[in-house]
């Protein structure tokens, strides 16, 4: 099963992505922390897609051996997000998309703001940069979860029926 969470940076997709994944034992792929190796390793270079590109092969491979694969990302494009239902076609395995909101923008702002970063070295978006993010509306299905309004332990709830719905349609 591939299992993609998108949304801005502070909207809760992270705190979601790695719960998830250690309650199933699923590889988790982070595009921040594979994003900010290529960066470490290629200073001043712009890395585009690699780190969307390095976390697919990585899925792909867990997929392949019948591992679980929980990608952590803002997945900001359609190209980004049309890759991950690739991959998921092309290793026939069931998939969902996950769309992390927080629709209150105080609460949101203030995420961004209180953040420490959890990878050695790297730099957190502030708000400004989250305000601009080029992150295009979605128009394929996905699950919404809005952080702003659901609990931790609700919003894994909602995912977890949703998985368990998308794990009974695939047999």
């Amino acid at each position: 099963m591939l299992i993609v969470f998108s949304g801005l940076p502070g909207s809760g997709k992270t705190t979601l992505a790695r719960q998830l994944a250690a309650g199933r034992s699923a590889t988790y792929l982070r595009i921040d922390s594979i994003e900010h190796v290529l960066r470490k390793a290629r200073p001043g270079d712009d890395i585009g897609p690699a780190g969307y590109d390095v976390a697919l092969a990585i899925a792909g491979g867990n997929l392949s051996l019948g591992i679980a694969v929980v990608a952590d990302c803002v997945n900001p494009v359609a190209e980004s997000r049309g890759a991950w239902h690739e991959l998921a076609s092309a290793s026939a395995v069931p998939h969902l998309d996950i769309e992390v909101v927080c629709s209150d923008r105080a609460e949101h702002r203030r995420r961004v703001e209180q953040r420490q970063p959890d990878i050695a070295g790297f730099t957190l978006p502030d708000w400004a940069s989250v305000e601009t993010h080029a992150y295009r509306p979605w128009t394929s299905d996905r699950l919404i979860v809005d952080t702003a309004v659901l609990s931790v332990e609700d919003a894994l709830r909602l995912i977890e029926g949703r998985l368990a719905s998308l794990a009974r349609s695939a047999d």
